[in-house]
């Protein structure tokens, strides 16, 4: 299932450790992670959604720029969504199918367009990451890669090493492993694809 890991909304880091510009500078981990379930506490017993000043008004403490700022980063990670002016949490299977077809650039063309002859191993890599960025488990991530290999053509595109695409994904397990990002590795992928035709 989809996990969440509670990112700093101003520098994305999950310890204490903030950039030297972020502005929540200071504000130790504790904190940032209680902003963030003060939020998804309602959220979730509010299963049909509510307006965003009754989330305000029912948040555990006083609401502020943390708050803000944690509600700002749970819809752009597209675990909340507005609809209809109410605000509501995704359900993990709705987040999943949600991000298993990327929507921003670079991933979506890489996506869309599956790897080629050239970019073959920052595609894979760039792949891999963005499933952990998002969530999935490993099986979840696998299973997604090989079908992107499948559906986009990349496969029969040929130029890989490896003997099947379940191969290829698992020898890319480390990258999973070690949270690295996906948008150098999806640039460099993007830029190759498109330069392909």
């Amino acid at each position: 299932m989809p996990t969440f890991r509670y990112p700093c909304p101003g520098c994305r880091t999950t310890n204490s450790l903030h950039d030297a510009d972020c502005d929540f500078e200071g504000v130790s981990w504790p904190t940032v992670e209680k902003a963030y379930t003060d939020l998804l506490s309602v959220l979730t017993a509010e299963p049909d959604g509510l307006p965003e000043a009754a989330l305000r008004e029912a948040v555990d403490d006083e609401w502020g720029g943390l708050h803000k700022a944690a509600l700002g980063a749970l819809e752009r990670e597209q675990r909340v969504v507005r609809e209809d002016d109410d605000l509501r949490l995704l359900t993990a299977a709705e987040f999943k199918e949600l991000v298993s077809e990327p929507t921003r650039e670079p991933m979506r063309t890489v996506y869309e367009r599956g790897s080629v002859p050239g970019c073959h191993d920052n595609a894979v890599f760039a792949m891999v990451a963005w499933y952990e960025m998002v969530g999935l488990s490993w099986p979840e991530t696998k299973e997604n890669v090989v079908e992107w290999l499948h559906t986009s053509g990349a496969w029969d595109r040929g130029g890989f090493e490896e003997s099947s695409p379940e191969e290829l994904v698992e020898a890319k397990r480390h990258v999973y492993d070690a949270g690295y990002g996906w948008k150098e590795k999806g640039q460099a992928a993007k830029r190759v694809i498109e330069r392909h035709g």
